[in-house]
């Protein structure tokens, strides 16, 4: 879903900008739910308010929804169709693709400083190998990110952005 989104919302509607997107995929990620409901909720709130919200999430959720509802319908007479176990099994494999393909863009639009990389190896590492919960790990990363961008800004009077002074 993220790489349709991107598409439609930048390419297509120039709904936001590439930086934008990457800011509302992370924030969508840290909050719980689904990161394409949750970014397509940010969007339609920001474009339309509530109704802009509503609008989003039920554009989201209705197609895979009546699709679910379809093949939980048919299930068994599906599994039994080799023709179907085969299209899910490349299904799987597609999937997978389209997840590595997100994690690299995200990953490439910030990760833009040494701090950066190495907060992500690190919270890679921790929630790959600890007990850790991964909300601690977001939370924390959150917090380390926030210092590394505000601690070498402390000394200088300069706004970020400001461009009059």
């Amino acid at each position: 879903m993220l790489p349709m989104i991107e598409k439609e919302v930048i390419d297509r509607r120039s709904w936001a900008s590439d930086d934008e997107i990457m800011d509302i995929f992370a924030l969508s990620q840290s909050l719980p739910g689904a990161i394409a409901i949750n970014s397509a909720i940010f969007l339609g709130y920001r474009l339309a308010g509530v109704m802009g919200a509503i609008a989003a999430a039920a554009g989201v959720v209705l197609p895979s929804l009546l699709i679910i509802l379809v093949i939980a319908a048919f299930f068994a007479s599906f599994m039994e169709n080799r023709l179907i176990v085969s299209a899910f099994t490349g299904i799987r494999a597609a999937v997978v693709g389209l997840v590595a393909a997100a994690a690299v863009r995200i990953t490439g639009a910030n990760c833009r400083s040494i701090g950066a990389v190495v907060l992500a190896f690190l919270s890679l590492v921790i929630n790959l190998f600890t007990g850790i919960h991964a909300m601690w790990v977001i939370v924390s990363g959150a917090l380390v990110g926030i210092v590394l961008y505000y601690l070498p800004r402390r000394g200088n009077s300069k706004i970020p952005g400001d461009e009059q002074q």
